[in-house]
């Protein structure tokens, strides 16, 4: 018996090391992202895999903002899609697949960014109802065609939501009433906002590299990332 409990206890001792010894994460590479070094950024029109035809304006309206605080300068996106429209590019899955040659020859950006909205919107559950968006993004140099950066985000209200107590009937109410108030006021709109910034806002893990325009520019260290 007295040596079981010691085998026991040598195991829990290892685990217990094993889980303060994981190993760390993997930086990203940044190779071509250096390389590349691009100064202007080509905003896409996103694709939307999501049932709400609202998600991809909502995102496209908010993604200049934390693109040109990292150091970019970003064509205005309502022109683009103008342009686009008025070259027959009405669908955004067209415009993802013009080639990379004739974009550049078009916008002359040094870049484009990508753009997929794989969540949106208000779902109901049993016992709750949230807001989630989220969004993946590729970056691909336009001179080489090569992507220099790819990233996934998201955003929700449930992040921020604290769980109210009151038994089932109350759990049941507070869900409906989540779903109610996030779909008539839009919650999806501001959750857009905080997943591009997550996305698309340099300095995070994983993130975008500083841009020209930054006083970080060229600074990071990846290391550390």
């Amino acid at each position: 018996m007295k040596i079981s409990f010691k085998l026991l206890a040598s195991a829990l001792a290892i685990a217990v090391l094993g889980g303060c010894a994981s190993k760390p994460p993997v930086p990203y590479d940044y190779t071509e992202f250096k390389l590349s070094r691009p100064k202007s950024i080509l905003v896409l029109p996103p694709i939307n895999k999501t049932p709400e035809v609202r998600a991809p304006y909502s995102m496209l309206a908010q993604v200049t903002y934390p693109l040109a605080e990292s150091g970019y300068y970003v064509l205005p996106v309502s022109l683009v899609d103008e342009t686009l429209k008025e070259n027959g590019v009405t669908q955004a899955q067209d415009a993802h697949e013009l080639p990379s040659t004739k974009l550049r020859e078009i916008f002359g950006a040094d870049a484009v960014l990508y753009i997929v909205m794989t969540q949106y919107g208000t779902v109901y559950q049993v016992l709750d109802s949230h807001t989630t968006v989220t969004a993946e993004a590729r970056l691909v140099d336009l001179k080489t065609d090569k992507v220099i950066w790819a990233g996934e985000a998201s955003a929700s209200t449930a992040e921020q939501r604290n769980q109210q107590q009151g038994g089932l009937t109350g759990m049941l109410l507070t869900a409906l009433v989540n779903q109610i108030v996030g779909t008539v006021t839009d919650q999806s709109h501001p959750m857009a906002g905080i997943a591009s910034q997550r996305l698309l806002r340099a300095g995070r893990f994983h993130g975008l590299l500083h841009g020209p325009r930054s006083p970080y520019y060229g600074k990071e260290d990846e290391n550390a990332r």
